[in-house]
């Protein structure tokens, strides 16, 4: 068994292993999600969601455990090693039965301020890396 090396510094959490499974199995053969989900977008589990029993090893509850704390579709991705499109399905699902809430950067109707903020977080981000 091969052992993965942590995710982030100072091995903040362990990544999941990846699935033997073909990824459209993880969705029912689904390839796109009800609704678009940003990359950006942080996406956490709702109070329902932290009490909701589903199989621990499905992916569900996997983003579910991930997400206790706020993370980004793209993070979600790379910690669980599963395409980009499969976590944009499974997020979109849970979703819906409103067990994660997911919460855009920014809007079509964002202002400029909103925006400049935006990228002010993100340089200050980059430049603490």
């Amino acid at each position: 068994m091969t052992d993965y090396p942590p995710f982030g510094p100072a091995g903040e959490e362990p990544r999941h292993a990846p699935s033997l499974a073909r990824p459209y199995s993880w969705t029912e053969g689904r390839t796109a999600p009800v609704v678009e989900i940003a990359v950006e977008a942080l996406v956490e589990t709702t109070a329902a969601g932290r009490t909701e029993a589903y199989q621990s090893t499905s992916a569900l509850a996997q983003v579910m455990e991930l997400c206790v704390r706020p993370r980004s579709l793209m993070e979600i991705a790379a910690l669980l090693v599963l395409p980009l499109g499969v976590v944009r399905v499974l997020v979109a699902d849970l979703m819906e039965d409103r067990l994660v809430i997911v919460r855009d950067t920014l809007s079509d109707t964002s202002s400029w301020g909103e925006r400049h903020d935006l990228m002010e977080r993100v340089l200050h981000g980059l430049k603490d890396l």
